[in-house]
């Protein structure tokens, strides 16, 4: 490798450290966020989005320690706690989703929840592309699976907020849960993809 390839990849590793110290420090203000609104709200969604902030905030924290030192066993170490995360957004979001639509819960409006999901939603795309593009560059495909983690919780602040705005706006209560098992099947299939990637 030439200077400047070592000077090039030093520069890629600053940039997904950067990344996913962003996408730390969004989720654990999101938590607090996100339990003030659920709790005023009395909303499950948002009490579910703050947790899925938690499994979001393992995997950067899997990444940062990850792009610390490189080798093919950590890598797949790496790539496995991801799909152990994937695995436990799929559980979350299939539990919630049944347990809301079979009890019928209606929660309350939520301007608070509404205005943070829509900025976490761009937050989180535009943190899955910048990981995406770094981690291609690098050649990390832990840093690489670790986005579609951040595009995940992108899609989920998107479905909850239109659930959240449905429920304001038209009373559709149920359209919140409906979406959440959307997202049950695309991060059941990153699952598959992130251990078949792990052998």
């Amino acid at each position: 490798m030439t200077s400047a390839e070592k000077i090039t990849r030093r520069g890629l590793l600053r940039r997904g450290l950067w990344l996913e110290y962003v996408t730390l420090g969004w989720n654990v203000v999101g938590i607090l966020v996100l339990a003030i609104a659920a709790l005023a709200a009395r909303s499950v969604a948002l009490a579910g989005f703050g947790l899925d902030s938690l499994i979001e905030i393992g995997a950067s924290t899997v990444v940062i320690l990850e792009l610390s030192g490189t080798g093919g066993d950590r890598q797949r170490r790496a790539l496995r706690l991801i799909g152990v995360a994937f695995g436990l957004v799929a559980v979350y979001l299939a539990a919630q989703s049944t347990v809301v639509l079979v009890a019928g819960y209606h929660s309350r409006h939520s301007p608070a929840g509404i205005a943070w999901t829509t900025v976490t939603a761009l937050v989180m795309f535009a943190l899955a592309a910048g990981k995406a593009r770094t981690g291609a560059a690098l050649g990390n495909p832990v840093l690489r699976t670790e986005g579609r983690v951040t595009l995940v919780d992108g899609l989920l602040a998107t479905a909850v907020l239109v659930g959240l705005a449905l429920n304001a706006g038209l009373g559709w209560w149920w359209a919140d849960p409906a979406a959440g098992y959307v997202l049950v099947g695309y991060a059941t299939k990153e699952v598959y993809t992130i251990f078949r990637e792990a052998h």
